[in-house]
């Protein structure tokens, strides 16, 4: 799939880049390149029986600690430092206008 130049013209207008004709020639050139590389095989292998890796390291595994649950604050440690509390919540500013008087 090659690009034209007035293919790459529209992308050059479309993310608002302005390409002269010398500069229009080259970006074409460039991006039909840029597709070739991209649509051509990456890796080829010489022995059949050698099966593709996909990670360098090999048998690397995810090292994250397991999601165990673990006891939280208590409602009189977690309202401790708290700006204001009103019973066992915090208090907060109204934002939708008529409300409790602070």
């Amino acid at each position: 799939m090659a690009l034209s130049e007035n293919d790459v013209r529209g992308i050059a207008d479309y993310a608002r880049i302005a390409l002269d004709g010398d500069e229009l020639a080259e970006m074409t050139q460039y991006l039909n390149g840029a597709i070739e590389g991209v649509l051509a095989p990456v890796l080829q292998y010489g022995e059949a029986d050698v099966p593709p890796t996909f990670h360098p390291i090999g048998d690397l595994s995810n090292v994250m600690g397991a999601d165990v649950p673990a006891p939280g604050l208590g409602i009189d440690e977690a309202l401790l430092d708290a700006p204001a509390v009103r019973d066992r919540y915090f208090r907060v500013p109204s934002i939708l206008g008529e409300g409790e008087e602070q």
